[in-house]
């Protein structure tokens, strides 16, 4: 599962703008992919990477173009899964995201995802709310 906008802590639920970036040469793009802008262009977030952008399209692999992304703010909560067992984790934790840059990991250490609320065991598979703050 890749990053889903939940919802939002101040509320509104407006879809955040919608933007574009211009893309890396020959990298593909999942829709609800966590992003970062590397010498202007977007890029797969991983590990401890903190992202900025989100992918809002799936896009396969280009020489040249842009693609649909948001700006990630600290309000906002996303839905995804842990791709490691996370269950001895509690909710404030800060986890590392999957080097697929569609998940989380349940590693701790220089983590930049907020764990905000598990729904479920936390095994792996298990999905959570998470921010980026």
């Amino acid at each position: 599962m890749a990053f889903k906008l939940a919802f939002t802590l101040g509320g509104y639920t407006n879809q955040p703008p919608v933007e574009q970036a211009k893309v890396t040469a020959s990298e593909a793009y999942t829709e609800g992919e966590a992003l970062v802008l590397s010498s202007g262009a977007a890029t797969k977030a991983s590990g401890t990477t903190m992202p900025t952008l989100m992918a809002m399209q799936s896009k396969t692999a280009a020489s040249a173009g842009k693609v649909y992304v948001h700006t990630i703010m600290p309000e906002y909560v996303y839905r995804t899964t842990f791709s490691a067992d996370a269950s001895a984790l509690a909710e404030g934790a800060k986890v590392t995201i999957s080097s697929d840059g569609l998940s989380v990991t349940a590693t701790t250490t220089s983590g930049v995802a907020t764990i905000y609320r598990k729904l479920g065991s936390g095994a792996s598979g298990t999905q959570v709310l998470v921010r980026f703050c």
